[in-house]
């Protein structure tokens, strides 16, 4: 099984402490990091032999991408967010599952052209240290602004 079936699979127990909130399509999870501030997660809910967007079919895929945008908007509206970045990657993870991270002006430091580009220009020991894990108090309080906000879309 893969890491984001496994953690479909503690969501379906009640035990994922970053699980926000199920759509029709997939599982909305704040990110296990925190260097971009409300950096969440919106995960496809089968995996099966699906592991591109073309691999839907047309009304499956069109339901993802517009839950994804609303996940999106949502996380932008919850954490302040000057600009979203949003990545389908799967070569670590062939599960489909959206990246979201809400990006503000110096939020990659002197990285990158100057401090601007992609989240991947920030150092990836710095983006994954554990400094970066929110403390179960701030982990509440940001699932909790982000429910409201996906509620207010939904």
């Amino acid at each position: 099984m893969c890491l984001i079936c496994d953690r479909i699979e503690m969501i379906k127990r009640g035990e994922n402490p970053y699980f926000v909130k199920e759509l029709d399509t997939g599982y909305v999870v704040i990110g296990d990091n925190q260097h971009f501030h409300g950096y969440t997660l919106f995960l496809y809910k089968s995996h099966g032999n699906v592991t591109e967007l073309f691999h839907l079919d047309r009304a499956e895929k069109m339901r993802f991408l517009e839950e994804m945008s609303i996940v999106a908007q949502a996380v932008s509206n919850a954490f302040g967010a000057e600009k979203m970045n949003y990545e389908l990657l799967g070569m670590g993870d062939a599960h489909l599952h959206w990246h979201l991270y809400p990006r503000v002006t110096g939020d990659i430091e002197h990285y990158g052209n100057n401090g601007k580009g992609p989240v991947w220009w920030y150092p990836m020991e710095k983006m994954y240290c554990d400094d970066n894990r929110p403390t179960e108090h701030e982990l509440s309080e940001m699932k909790q602004r982000l429910l409201v906000e996906l509620n207010k879309l939904l």
